[in-house]
């Protein structure tokens, strides 16, 4: 007989979780009680996209890959194929193993993974959403051509946990998770507040 710690029991998800190897599903499933698909690799399979579609249909799909190139482009290539799937992030710091080899969901403790899904994300659809957040305004808060704008767009991503993006993918990861101005002039202050910190 299994023995469930109580905080798995705790936390069942509805939606089916999408994730890019078996490791990954053992720690969501020491995590929480969920079901998982595994899409094997960045080149997800035509079969595969098929059964993440028919589980958004019937559940709801939750995409949390890993927080590098990989992880992103499988991210990517999930939101241009099925439409209004939910997005759980963990930053790279919380993905690191213990010896320092490698990165993924899988590293990542149980009470982080678990947070990371109580915070997930549902976008929208865009084509109603105003765009209050402007190039322009990511150009001034340095997020965008700036020598330091990687590490301020990864701390941005942490502090509004919508995940790591390039400048481009910024702009259009805070009008799809519907970032308003107020959230994202209060994350650039704890951004400035902890550079000035450090």
């Amino acid at each position: 007989m299994k023995v469930y710690r109580k905080e798995a029991l705790d936390l069942q998800i509805q939606e089916i979780i999408v994730v890019e190897g078996k490791d990954d599903t053992v720690a969501i499933k020491r995590a929480v009680q969920a079901d998982t698909i595994e899409t094997n690799g960045s080149a997800i399979s035509e079969e595969t996209l098929q059964r993440i579609q028919h589980a958004q249909n019937k559940r709801g799909v939750i995409v949390f890959t890993d927080p590098d190139y990989p992880g992103r482009r499988i991210r990517a290539i999930i939101e241009e194929r099925v439409k209004g799937v939910k997005h759980a992030f963990l930053p790279k710091a919380k993905t690191i193993a213990k010896n320092g080899k490698g990165l993924g969901i899988e590293h990542a403790a149980d009470e982080d993974i678990r947070e990371a899904l109580r915070q997930v994300y549902t976008p929208s659809d865009m084509t109603h959403i105003q765009d209050s957040i402007t190039m322009e305004d990511l150009i001034t808060a340095h997020l965008i051509g700036h020598p330091k704008a990687k590490a301020r767009r990864d701390r941005l991503g942490e502090i509004l946990n919508i995940g790591a993006t390039n400048g481009k993918q910024l702009h259009k990861r805070l009008k799809m998770f519907q970032i308003t101005e107020e959230q994202f002039g209060a994350a650039i202050t704890q951004l400035n507040q902890g550079e000035k910190n450090v």
